[in-house]
């Protein structure tokens, strides 16, 4: 993996995270709604555009692969943990079916990617 890539998705991950913190505006200001909209906007092309460079993303060798494995996992079992606590939450305080959703769509899009790389093999 070229060390330019890396530092872009570094870039667009910070640029996400920022996004959804001041989405989510934990210290309660004022925002206009035009700002909102705006936020949300830039959220869905950094998104887009980090989707973009992990989607390219090719391992030169088996450590490179190992690697890239791990943190799918990593990332799958950590999304995957807080959708499911998020449900169990939700479940005594009126539960938002988008979470259900989510969960449901990234195990269904796990078991079928593992399908297809091994029917490809």
């Amino acid at each position: 993996m070229k060390k330019g890539n890396i530092i872009k998705e570094v870039i667009f991950a910070v640029a996400i995270i920022i996004l959804l913190v001041l989405d989510l505006n934990p210290f309660n200001f004022y925002i206009p709604d035009e700002t909102i909209m705006s936020i949300i906007a830039g959220l869905f092309v950094a998104y887009i555009a980090f989707g973009i460079f992990v989607w390219k993303e090719r391992a030169k060798d088996e450590y490179e692969i190992f690697h890239q494995a791990h943190a799918d996992r990593v990332a799958f079992l950590s999304g995957s943990t807080v959708l499911v606590l998020g449900i169990i939450f939700q479940s005594f305080t009126g539960l938002d079916h988008w979470l259900v959703y989510a969960l449901g769509v990234m195990v269904l899009a796990k078991l079928f990617g593992l399908i297809y790389m091994r029917r490809k093999r």
